[in-house]
């Protein structure tokens, strides 16, 4: 049982479980939430915020997500 937790803790931080990324809504709009391959992270694409997804995990604390527009005007720079 050890050994099967283990085995899937490890594969959790590369992707996430299509179910619950179904269930899962942006914390400030409510809305659907997408999974990037790129970045790895939960984007609500209504309001452009990305939230990481750390050992598996969806971080959706407001203060933890990342507007995007900011990103990409920063790459712009």
């Amino acid at each position: 049982m050890v050994r099967l937790n283990r085995v899937l803790l490890k594969d959790a931080g590369n992707a996430i479980d299509k179910t619950l990324s179904e269930i899962l809504v942006c914390p400030l709009s409510k809305q659907p939430l997408r999974f990037c391959e790129k970045t790895k992270s939960l984007v609500s694409d209504t309001i452009g915020v990305s939230f990481p997804i750390k050992n598996g995990i969806p971080c959706l604390v407001p203060k933890d997500g990342k507007i995007l527009e900011e990103e990409a005007d920063a790459s712009k720079a």
